[in-house]
């Protein structure tokens, strides 16, 4: 107990200290957080302190917590260590001026931002970024942050995540063992990333329809031809099927390639995250029956919406016999709806 004002009151009581765990829900996943405040004896009011947690950011950090994800905090240490401020370091990330603000004042960020700003915390990438990109910062501060950076100690430096991505090394991504869950085909990046180009128009797509078309131009041609197009594999999440490893090689078109760009936008009460295409598709890379099918999976869904796609991949079998996180077989391609 200690004394204090109560404001409903409006008279010094024994405020009562209480502290209790509450259940929030950040995306789909049940987070305990602790809450701790006053509670006046006479009239029950709950009375919060200036230091009481704030429910829904300790409920976003421990979420950050649990997948590894970058804390506000950890972003702005990183613009002081380097001097950069938000907008140059929007900049050089190739975002709209308030995202980075809204992750360093605790909005929760999405996957795909999350792994960007990983790589683009590494020093030796932060250094190819301030190189490719020389007017995102002014002469001088690129120029100091060049030295600064190519003096460093290279050891201290992690892997360059476009190096790595196409060494052999890469073994989480490309796959020896042609079976079921890549469609009996190895992994082929280009193919992939030229799909996801086809699909980005140039007015925008949200992510979840992306990953819908991207699964039905896979299994479609399996169904039809006994192979993916792009050997990729597919995972059940919530929302429905989506690429397995999805985050990351947005992260390296946005990134390194630079051939989309993300753009948040509010849509009836909604944030959508949109990509756009900003070079074209080299088609000639696809087999005629990968292109038919690619075309055709654009023109089938070209009146869905992300909602309306979602909804409809929930009515796959292999959405509906297989559970979250688990790969989805091609095999069951055979009962696709298209």
């Amino acid at each position: 107990m200690m004394m204090n004002f109560c404001p409903s009151c409006e008279q010094e009581v024994n405020l009562e200290f209480i502290q209790s765990t509450e259940i929030v829900e950040v995306r789909g996943e049940k987070i305990p957080v602790t809450l701790e405040y006053y509670k006046c004896p006479k009239c029950k009011d709950e009375i919060e302190t200036s230091d009481s947690p704030d429910e829904l950011a300790e409920a976003y950090k421990e979420y950050r917590n649990r997948h590894k994800m970058v804390q506000p905090e950890d972003i702005r240490a990183f613009r002081k260590k380097y001097g950069l401020t938000q907008r140059e370091m929007s900049n050089l990330l190739g975002w709209g001026g308030a995202t980075l603000s809204r992750y360093e004042n605790g909005a929760l960020q999405d996957e795909t931002h999350d792994k960007i700003l990983h790589l683009a915390m590494e020093p030796a990438n932060l250094f190819a970024l301030i190189k490719k990109k020389p007017t995102a910062l002014n002469e001088g501060k690129r120029q100091k942050l060049i030295k600064e950076l190519s003096e460093a100690d290279n050891s201290s430096f992690s892997f360059h995540y476009s190096s790595f991505f196409k060494s052999a090394c890469a073994e989480d991504f490309i796959q020896d063992q042609l079976d079921q869950l890549n469609g009996y085909k190895t992994l082929d990046i280009t193919k992939l990333f030229n799909a996801i180009l086809f699909f980005c128009s140039k007015e925008g797509i949200e992510r979840a329809k992306l990953n819908r078309l991207l699964f039905y131009a896979d299994f479609l041609h399996f169904k039809r031809y006994g192979t993916s197009i792009t050997g990729a594999r597919y995972s059940h999440i919530g929302v429905g099927p989506v690429l397995d490893n999805y985050d990351f090689y947005i992260a390296i078109l946005h990134f390194e390639e630079e051939t989309i760009s993300l753009e948040e936008r509010f849509y009836q009460n909604r944030l959508k995250e949109e990509f756009m295409a900003k070079k074209e598709p080299d088609l000639s890379i696809f087999e005629n029956s990968e292109l038919k099918v690619l075309r055709e999976v654009k023109e089938y869904f070209k009146e869905y919406d992300a909602i309306g796609i979602s909804k409809f991949s929930h009515k796959e079998e292999g959405y509906q016999k297989t559970s979250v996180k688990e790969l989805i077989s091609y095999n069951y391609a055979k009962s696709l709806q298209i």
